[in-house]
């Protein structure tokens, strides 16, 4: 039975291979986005503040996706470390030895991308109050995963 269930530990393998073509795909959706969002402003030859607008939003949602991307690829990493082989030569902030480490790096990267998405919104903000509410319940994601994080390392 031992052999068995260190044996298993490759399973993980089917979740490590998944997460990192996610990754791929979604890194390469959106260096085409980028790409086809400066080929479309430059074709248009549109140069207004309102132009300046649409592209800084389509921009910031290409880095939304760049960072989802590298989520992905966090996953992937963090689970071949832990299951498969944690000799993998990585840079010191990238190491992971727990399932806490995995959990912390990925929840910096959700407060990050929870900033980029009200970036956006902030963007393309057109003077509707419902803002503030997004702001506001952000805020308080951010405040409550700072929290947990805080007391994870205390512990």
């Amino acid at each position: 039975m031992q052999k068995f269930f260190s044996g298993s530990r490759y399973l993980v393998l089917i979740a490590v291979a998944g997460s990192f073509i996610a990754s791929v795909a979604i890194l390469f959706f959106g260096a085409i986005s980028v790409y086809m969002l400066l080929s479309d402003t430059l074709h248009s030859c549109t140069f207004s503040s309102k132009a300046a607008k649409i592209l800084a939003l389509g921009l910031i949602e290409s880095i939304d996706l760049f960072l989802l991307g590298t989520v992905f690829y966090i996953i992937a990493l963090g689970l071949y470390e832990l299951f498969i082989d944690d000799t993998i030569q990585l840079p010191h902030w990238l190491v992971i030895h727990t399932l806490d480490d995995l959990k912390n790096k990925l929840l910096g990267v959700a407060v990050v991308i929870m900033a980029v998405v009200f970036l956006g919104n902030v963007v393309n903000w057109h003077g509707e109050p419902e803002i503030v509410y997004l702001g506001i319940a952000i805020a308080f994601v951010v405040v409550a995963l700072t929290w947990f994080l805080g007391s994870k390392k205390k512990a």
